[in-house]
């Protein structure tokens, strides 16, 4: 038999400092036990960083994604990052031309990653293990600076923790134990996760996508993706064995 096909994509609209942390990170990856292929949309608006992405020296043959014209910049600073409608939609464009790839070039999985986590050389050797048509890899973020930090996993709607009907002190302790279990190591089913999941191609043939969900009013590619999985009857698990890291802002890079 021959090895297993793996696609890595990323869409990277980034600044040449934490893009320098991320290729470097996936450059670091143990991918020996497969035949692996890069595919990396580049949206950066900063020519070094576009540079910095095509002349990228990965362990892999590495297909870059020429997105279209912009509609609209995309901005960030030491508080927050700033999205909008036409933003949203031009990230799931974009990785859903990745998934399209992944399906007609004959892959095995898809890893999606964003471009700005740094990962443990051996998480992709883990995530396969767990044997999960989607698993993705803990982070926390402190979403803005004086606020704890918070995970890329959530369990209902947008971004709960814990069911809107009960009252909130239940709700209050719901949301303190599920943090409490993302913190030991394990994999745990959750209702929603995103931004460094592992992904079988059967599972993506099914119908997963970053595509809106037309008849459902929550915001953003990672909402509509755990909702299309859920009705199509995919569970979504969150690993916690090898934390990422989110250089969410330039400071994290210290």
């Amino acid at each position: 038999m021959g090895k297993t096909r793996l696609l890595i994509g990323s869409c990277v609209c980034q600044t040449p400092r934490i893009l320098e942390k991320f290729l470097q990170s996936l450059k670091n990856l143990e991918l020996s036990a497969y035949e692996t292929v890069f595919m990396l949309a580049d949206d950066n608006q900063i020519s070094a960083s576009s540079e910095m992405l095509r002349g990228a020296e990965l362990s892999g043959k590495t297909v870059i994604l020429d997105p279209p014209p912009r509609e609209t910049d995309y901005y960030t600073n030491e508080t927050t990052h700033f999205w909008n409608n036409s933003l949203v939609m031009r990230v799931a464009d974009l990785k859903n031309a990745i998934i399209a790839h992944a399906i007609e070039e004959g892959f095995d999985y898809l890893f999606l990653i964003d471009s700005d986590l740094l990962v443990n050389p051996n998480l992709i050797n883990h995530l396969m293990a767990q044997n999960k048509a989607i698993v993705s890899e803990i982070f926390w973020t402190r979403w803005q600076p004086d606020t704890l930090p918070m995970p890329n996993a959530w369990m209902y709607d947008m971004y709960e923790m814990a069911h809107p009907a009960n009252e909130p002190d239940v709700r209050r302790q719901l949301m303190i134990d599920f943090f409490e279990r993302l913190s030991v190591p394990g994999v745990y089913e959750v209702g929603g996760l995103g931004a460094c999941t592992l992904l079988s191609v059967p599972a993506l043939k099914a119908g997963l996508s970053f595509l809106p969900v037309r008849n459902v009013s929550f915001w953003g590619e990672d909402r509509w993706f755990c909702i299309r999985a859920a009705a199509l009857g995919f569970p979504l698990y969150m690993d916690t064995h090898y934390p990422a890291k989110h250089l969410y802002r330039e400071s994290d890079v210290e």
